[in-house]
């Protein structure tokens, strides 16, 4: 849990959370701390000791500790951008997350939609661009027209995201976007019902969680929405059976065209009733407010359940 990211403290919570509802008659969870300037286990009194990086293990009271498998709670980078996965993969460390390449794709949101295009999946119009480019705002505004959004394209948790609602909004929106990432995507508001789609792998089958109807309060979903009860989530989505199947179609097949293990929250805008896709999270919130945990007890999954099978396949997945 922790990470390099703005997303740290939500990730230090969803690690909280994984490691209060593991079940100790089965497993002895460590916390581990990954930040810039350390990475350590931390205990329950707060005492820490620091991970050899060689093989990914900790000295604690004399004593030598190595981990069957790692649950990775980290949101943002090094976590959720293939870094750490990477690593693991090098040192033979079993964990509970997808592949470094998918965990690399999904986490930029350009590459992803370039990804999943191809295949018909409907997304927003887009323009791209990189620190240090031109700005010409009027080629920007008449490719994704207004109000338009501007994003960061490797940040999760809304961090960097803006509505732009009128052409003196544009370059302060771009701006805050370049101070969480090199790279922004801008992208066409897409008018209609937001819905988060969770796909997880489950008992060894992929499976699709109730789907959860987002209402903010705000003008998008953003942080203060998402973590500070600043918008309804409402779990079943109140659309239509003919919605809902066709929402879940295209949120298992992005997870299947992607090769996608472990857990994922798709976003999408129902437009006239026709899902068009944002993003996929690989790492999703797992704090009492987040969304996957809300869906999972809608299914009838435990806290315990969920996290437990998240151990289980890590630990049974031969190529990690």
């Amino acid at each position: 849990m922790g990470g390099y990211s703005s997303e740290y403290e939500i990730s230090l919570k969803s690690g909280e959370v994984v490691y209060q509802h593991l079940d100790r008659n089965l497993y002895e969870p460590y916390r581990i701390h990954i930040f810039k300037e350390k990475w350590a286990v931390v205990l329950d009194d707060q005492s820490e000791y620091l991970i050899d990086k060689n093989d990914f293990s900790a000295e604690i009271d004399g004593q030598k500790i190595t981990f069957d498998v790692v649950f990775n709670a980290i949101h943002g980078t090094p976590g959720e951008d293939g870094l750490m996965t990477a690593y693991f993969d090098l040192i033979n460390q079993k964990h509970t997350s997808c592949s470094y390449y998918q965990s690399a794709i999904t986490f930029n949101k350009r590459d992803l939609l370039s990804v999943v295009k191809p295949y018909g999946i409907k997304t927003a119009i887009s323009y791209y661009l990189n620190k240090g480019d031109v700005i010409d705002a009027a080629s920007i505004i008449k490719r994704v027209g207004l109000p338009c959004f501007v994003k960061p394209n490797r940040s999760g948790s809304s961090f960097g995201i803006s509505k732009v609602k009128n052409t003196e909004e544009l370059i302060p929106a771009i701006e805050k976007a370049y101070r969480e990432d090199e790279e922004i995507i801008i992208e066409s508001f897409l008018k209609g019902t937001e819905v988060s789609v969770g796909v997880i792998t489950y008992d060894s089958e992929v499976k699709i969680l109730p789907i959860t109807e987002i209402v903010s309060e705000n003008d998008f979903f953003d942080y203060e929405a998402k973590y500070e009860g600043k918008s309804q989530e409402i779990t079943p989505a109140r659309i239509s059976e003919e919605e809902k199947a066709r929402v879940e179609d295209v949120a298992k097949r992005i997870y299947t065209i992607l090769g996608m293990t472990g857990y994922s929250r798709s976003e999408f805008i129902l437009v006239d009733g026709i899902p068009f896709f944002l993003e996929m999270n690989t790492i999703p919130g797992l704090t009492g407010e987040s969304i996957l945990p809300q869906q999972a007890k809608a299914a009838g999954i435990s806290l315990a359940d969920l996290f437990g099978h998240a151990v289980e396949m890590g630990l049974n997945n031969k190529t990690k």
